[in-house]
Parts: structure tokens; C-alpha cells; sequence
């Protein structure tokens, strides 16, 4: 893998926090001889890149707000005339922005600005940074879309996410569709569904329900970090529109009492 993806240019969003997955996934692939473009949707994006820069990878990067229509388009061309093309794109966006936490509402009382948030933010981002990079990818004829899912929404649910996991499944219904419309054109589009991973944003009910998962811990953000890069490499070409779950068999059981 590290020796076929050297070279490429991937654009990596969601990158802004430290020990997120995002900044797991641009530190994999800029191993692999990956240059990289991340953003996030603060400042704090220049620290992640003076952070891959000083692990010796070519890291460029800016803060954007992608549920903006304009702004997306601006940021993908903008990412596109650094090394003239983007190989790969990992849409992580979403959950959270800094200083906006992700509304956990009952649907009953969710208000339609809630709602609008949820969606914008976890499943439009996906969709404006993907159009606005693909005619790059199909004019080059070759692309990696790779999707940063849930299992929340597309395996399992939780109370007061209905927002949430209405976007991460929007997330793979756009996987599907978009795979068969690039399927001959060299691009592959799939998903991931991480389940709970262990990050500076993990609630103390998220770490104790991770007691619980069949292999007896959370996941690491390396371990999402991995099945992007596969996915995201040339030797994954005869897969797409196919979501790989990460969550140590936690969705497969039923009873997860003590």
C-alpha cells in the first residue's frame, strides 16, 4: 500500500482535533508518501498542519465552513491548484464543530433549525465537497471517495439522534448512488461506520457503553484510520459502494447486558 499511494494528494476534512479521527487518518495516509490537504472549521487547523509538517509529511490546510455552498467550492478549488489534482477524498466532517455541539433532541421536541444543523453538518458537507471535487477526479479518470459513516443510523440508533443518524444513513445512500454514476469512470466511493472510538470527545456514558463491545474495549482512531487508507489506496479498485463497519462486532449482538 505505503509504496502504490506515494505520491498522491489527498483532502482529508474533519482534521481539526489532535486525537480525532480525521488527523488519525491524514497521519496514515501521509505515511503511506501521501501530500496532504486537511481543514476543519477553526483556526486550530494550522496547528494540525504544522503538527504532519513536522512528522515530515507535505501538509497544506485551512479552515473552512463546508456547509457553506460557496465556500466549499472555493476550498476545493483553491485545495486542487496546490499539487494539481486531488487523488482522494475522505469526508470526516461533522458531529461536532468547535464551539457548536451536535443537538441530542427528542424528535418530538426537535426544532427544524436542529434538525437543519444535524443534516447540513454531517451528511450536506459530504455532499458539496464531493461535487466539487469530482470533476477533477473524472476528468484524470481515477478517484478515491471514502465516507466517514456511523453505525449509528445505518446498524443501530440511540435515543435523541434521529438528526444524526438520518445523515450518517443519508451518508451511505449517497455512497451507493454516487459508486454506480462513477463505477467506469476509475473512481470507487465507500463508506466506513466506525462504532464507539476512543477520542478527546468521548462522553463518560460512551466510554462505559464501550465496556460492553464483544472484544472488550473502544477502537482507536488508527484502527478507522486503516480501513480509510485501504480503501482509499489503488489496490482497493474492485471495491465500491460498500460500507465497512469498525465497531469490534458491537452491532452483531443483541444483548449487551453485562
Amino acid at each position: 500500500m505505503f509504496r502504490v499511494m506515494a505520491g498522491q494528494v489527498a483532502l482529508v476534512s474533519g482534521a481539526g482535533s489532535e486525537s480525532g479521527i480525521g488527523m488519525a487518518i491524514a497521519r496514515r495516509l501521509g505515511a503511506a508518501g501521501v501530500k496532504l490537504i486537511v481543514t476543519a472549521s477553526s483556526a486550530r487547523i494550522a496547528e494540525r498542519v504544522s503538527e504532519l509538517r513536522a512528522a515530515g509529511f507535505e501538509a497544506e490546510g485551512r479552515a473552512v465552513d463546508l456547509t457553506d455552498e460557496a465556500q466549499s467550492q472555493a476550498f476545493a478549488d483553491w485545495a486542487e491548484s496546490l499539487w494539481g489534482r486531488i487523488d482522494i477524498l475522505v469526508n470526516n466532517a461533522g458531529m461536532t464543530m468547535q464551539g457548536s455541539v451536535e443537538p441530542m433532541v427528542e424528535v418530538a421536541k426537535m426544532s427544524l433549525a436542529e434538525w437543519n444543523l444535524s443534516i447540513s453538518r454531517n451528511l450536506t458537507t459530504a455532499f458539496l465537497l464531493t461535487r466539487a471535487v469530482l470533476p477533477g477526479m473524472q476528468q484524470r479518470g481515477y478517484g478515491r471517495v471514502v465516507h466517514v459513516s456511523s453505525v449509528t443510523g445505518t446498524r443501530v440508533g440511540n435515543p435523541c439522534e434521529a438528526g444524526y443518524s438520518a445523515a450518517k444513513a443519508g451518508m451511505v445512500g449517497l455512497n451507493l448512488s454516487l459508486a454506480l454514476e462513477v463505477a467506469g469512470q476509475g473512481i470507487t466511493v465507500n463508506s466506513v461506520a466506525p462504532g464507539w472510538i476512543a477520542t478527546a470527545a468521548t462522553l463518560p456514558e460512551e466510554a462505559r457503553a464501550a465496556a460492553y463491545v464483544p472484544v472488550g474495549r473502544a477502537g482507536h482512531p488508527e484502527e478507522v484510520a486503516a480501513a480509510v487508507a485501504f480503501l482509499a489506496s489503488p489496490e482497493a479498485s474492485y471495491i465500491t459502494g460498500e460500507t465497512l463497519v469498525i465497531d469490534g462486532g458491537n452491532s452483531l449482538i443483541e444483548n449487551k447486558a453485562p
